[in-house]
């Protein structure tokens, strides 16, 4: 495959020559936000739905995006043509923009927008099949009132700082809590569970992203004739569940089968996880945008 061609601010660039000022308060304080939207067959699914997402992120953080969404919409969808791609995953980020070495985002009079279109995988594909086994870690969720976990933010150090526990605990996956106790979400991914045949998941003011994958899962199993529930769990709950997964636009659905050292039900994914896997994989092909033509285009 030729070397990727990466969207800077209307421009393209070859991997090794993409760059940003080290001005950029994108890195000097990690001043923007991001979405990664995934590709399935020339699918770029739910765009629609990211672009949203990150235009309220911005509008939370006084971000103007110098461009509009249906401009943004086009962006990525020509820079995904750029590359040839029809199975990859978009990284689109929107800086605060290049500024001076202080603090005061009226320093930077426009923001850097940035679209990558690259491969990603997240676990190896055996936990897919046979379950992945997670941790709750030391590390608390951002409290909503001093950085709001709705803002998908490039500040991911709380989420950084989780990966790395769950890592010295010797587990490819750690859960957050809020500082309350109550059951947050992975360092990446959205967490589900299953009691009592009910599907049930954090709602967002315990601390939860209001994850595009997470949103597909409770309308698709309302359709599927299951109960889904936003409703506040703590780890008893989570030890004492049927099934559990985890959902996100990298991770895609994927079990969990081990809890702090607990066996999740039967300790292998469950028949509801599979059948929403299988219809999930359905929906990734005809729900979004078709970059090459065919379909339905939202």
């Amino acid at each position: 495959m030729s070397e990727m061609s990466i969207y800077i601010d209307g421009k393209y660039y070859p991997k090794a020559m993409a760059k940003v000022s080290v001005y950029d308060h994108g890195l000097l304080y990690g001043d923007g936000i991001f979405e990664g939207i995934r590709i399935y067959d020339g699918n770029i699914y739910r765009l629609n739905s990211h672009l949203e997402r990150l235009y309220e992120s911005a509008k939370t953080i006084m971000l103007t995006i110098p461009m509009s969404i249906g401009e943004m919409k086009e962006a990525c969808v020509a820079t995904v043509k750029k590359n040839g791609l029809r199975d990859a995953y978009i990284r689109l980020m929107v800086t605060r923009g290049v500024g001076d070495l202080g603090l005061d985002p009226r320093k930077c009079p426009k923001a850097t927008v940035i679209i990558i279109v690259d491969s990603i995988k997240m676990f190896p594909p055996e936990y897919y099949t046979k379950g992945l086994e997670v941790a709750t870690v030391p590390t608390t969720r951002n409290m909503s009132d001093a950085l709001n976990p709705k803002i998908k933010s490039l500040n991911y150090l709380n989420n950084v700082m989780a990966k790395l526990e769950a890592n010295n605990m010797g587990v490819p996956e750690g859960l957050l809590l809020s500082a309350q106790g109550y059951v947050t979400e992975g360092t990446g991914d959205n967490i589900f569970i299953i009691k009592d045949g009910i599907l049930q998941t954090p709602p967002t003011y315990d601390g939860a992203l209001a994850g595009i994958t997470r949103s597909s899962i409770v309308y698709m199993s309302k359709d599927l004739g299951y109960k889904c529930e936003k409703k506040t769990l703590t780890r008893h709950d989570l030890y004492n569940a049927e099934e559990c997964f985890l959902t996100g636009t990298a991770a895609e659905l994927i079990p969990v089968v081990k809890i702090d050292g607990r066996i999740i039900g039967t300790g292998k994914p469950g028949p509801i996880f599979k059948k929403l896997l299988t219809e999930f994989r359905k929906l990734t092909k005809t729900d979004g945008y078709q970059v090459y033509g065919k379909g339905k285009k939202k």
